[in-house]
């Protein structure tokens, strides 16, 4: 397996550390899921989050997300289709009737709902798509050869920075939320800040652009 350089490495872990600790639409997520249903709702949606970017390095390794960035229906396809998802789920949220009890059952079904849930999120994220085509191809030694190897290499540097990041947020909104779960006045605001937030990431990736051929979102 072919590595990128030391250098290349140290400053891929500097500017991904950079981009994934701000926090972002998976980011805005898992701390929804935090909020709502506890620590392990949390980290549920955190491994489908991941699961989802891994499918992202991957696709960048064979060049599926070249192809999908390239392509104009394609992307509109990833676009609209991430876009209608996450308005659907906003929309659901508003339904859903305000309860403080949660069963163990209906708990545990939640958690594999939400599982695949966070995998679908980012992986019908274009931004995602533009990440791994754009951003991590930059820090790739084309002159050492195998480059599969190295975007593989470098994708899996990402979701382990991503993953101590995720956790992190997840720790933290778990002890915010822990002063309030019982009152039903925070349980509503929660709701429609969940499905605020469900349909403003929806609303936002309407706004992501086609990138032009140098890697750069017009």
């Amino acid at each position: 397996m072919i590595f990128p350089s030391p250098e290349n490495i140290l400053l891929f872990i500097t500017a991904a550390t950079i981009l994934i600790v701000v926090p972002g639409p998976a980011v805005l997520y898992i701390m929804m899921k935090s909020m709502e249903q506890g620590y392990k709702a949390g980290l549920v949606s955190v491994l489908g989050v991941g699961l989802g970017a891994m499918i992202h390095v991957i696709a960048a390794a064979v060049g599926i997300s070249a192809l999908l960035v390239a392509s104009a229906t394609a992307f509109s396809i990833l676009k609209y289709g991430g876009a209608i998802y996450l308005i659907y789920l906003g929309i659901k949220k508003l339904t859903d009737k305000v309860t403080p009890i949660v069963s163990i059952q209906a708990e545990k079904k939640s958690l594999s709902k939400i599982f695949y849930e966070g995998i679908i999120v980012n992986t019908l994220s274009p931004k995602s798509a533009i990440f791994f085509f754009a951003f991590l191809p930059q820090f790739i030694n084309a002159d050492r050869g195998g480059t599969t190897s190295q975007i593989l290499f470098l994708g899996l540097v990402f979701l382990v920075i991503a993953f101590v990041s995720d956790m992190c947020y997840v720790l933290l909104s778990g002890k915010i939320v822990k002063y309030f779960k019982s009152s039903i006045r925070f349980i509503n605001i929660q709701k429609y800040l969940s499905a605020t937030i469900y349909i403003t990431l929806g609303l936002l990736t309407l706004m992501v652009n086609k990138p032009d051929s140098f890697g750069r979102t017009r």
